[in-house]
């Protein structure tokens, strides 16, 4: 399986992760599964590092580096720009957006807690369980 982690299945998986759910974790875990990460994600990670509701113990460039390390990167590219724009959320969060169509546009599964990505028609999810 190929894996999108959604940022705070990503930031769990670093600062807490007995929130991961004992599938999901199985599913990282496995060698046979490949781990991809969005720019978006670290986006959102220096967001909430802004806000101070995140605190790194590095600066941000040195954490990134390391924190995405074990990834392949999903790109974020022009397809996924104009897919984002036909995700049916109700809510206006762009970076579930770009993640969503990140996942639909390069043959991903979201991993996702949030009940608002689960079950988006065509795009793969897996639910933290």
């Amino acid at each position: 399986m190929r894996i999108l982690l959604d940022t705070h299945i990503w930031l769990w998986s670093i600062y807490d992760p007995n929130r991961i759910g004992r599938n999901l974790r199985s599913e990282l875990k496995n060698p046979e599964n490949e781990l991809w990460l969005s720019p978006i994600s670290a986006w959102e990670a220096l967001i909430l590092q802004q806000k101070g509701r995140l605190e790194l113990e590095e600066d941000g460039t040195a954490w990134v580096a390391e924190a995405t390390a074990i990834f392949r990167e999903a790109v974020l590219t022009h397809e996924v720009v104009l897919q984002s724009q036909s995700i049916p959320l109700f809510h206006k969060d762009p970076a579930d957006r770009f993640l969503a169509a990140t996942a639909k546009v390069l043959g991903l599964t979201l991993a996702t807690a949030d009940t608002k990505l689960l079950g988006l028609g065509d795009i793969a999810t897996l639910a933290n369980r």
